[in-house]
């Protein structure tokens, strides 16, 4: 799963208000889940036998922090938590007015993987320093 920063921070410069559907139109990727004010991508990854559940958040959210996160992952018959690979990480502003980038990795054992892969997710909770983040699963119009 790669992320190129040129395509996640979007085409239009002077705007103003961000909002969900112009992140989604901005960026090429199909987004995991959408909150208010931030659009989730994710998707997992394997390196050298150790899995992470990659995330990019982009939108309102602007965090620093040495304490890591939690992604919450909850659906039908599933609650999988899963806690930040690194306990430092940063959003990146972007040259949209309001918007930011925010990688964090999440590790993942190899058994969960399936129990992922196999749920249907309905919602997606963020927790990260004061940040407390309810993204509902993305499911496209088309």
């Amino acid at each position: 799963m790669g992320f190129s920063l040129s395509k996640l921070v979007g085409k239009n410069k002077n705007k103003s208000t961000d909002t969900v559907e112009a992140i989604i139109n901005d960026v090429e990727n199909t987004p995991f889940g959408v909150s208010e004010s931030n659009v989730l991508y994710a998707g997992l990854n394997e390196l050298g036998g150790y899995y992470f559940f990659q995330t990019v958040i982009v939108g309102q959210l602007y965090i620093k922090t040495m304490t890591g996160a939690k992604l919450i992952l909850k659906g039908e018959g599933i609650e999988l938590e899963l806690k930040s690979d690194s306990s430092e990480f940063e959003s990146d502003p972007t040259p949209v007015k309001s918007r930011s980038i925010t990688k964090i990795d999440f590790q993942i054992e190899e058994a969960d993987i399936k129990t992922l892969q196999n749920s249907r997710i309905t919602s997606i909770q963020l927790k990260a320093k004061k940040h407390d983040i309810l993204f509902t699963k993305y499911v496209s119009d088309e």
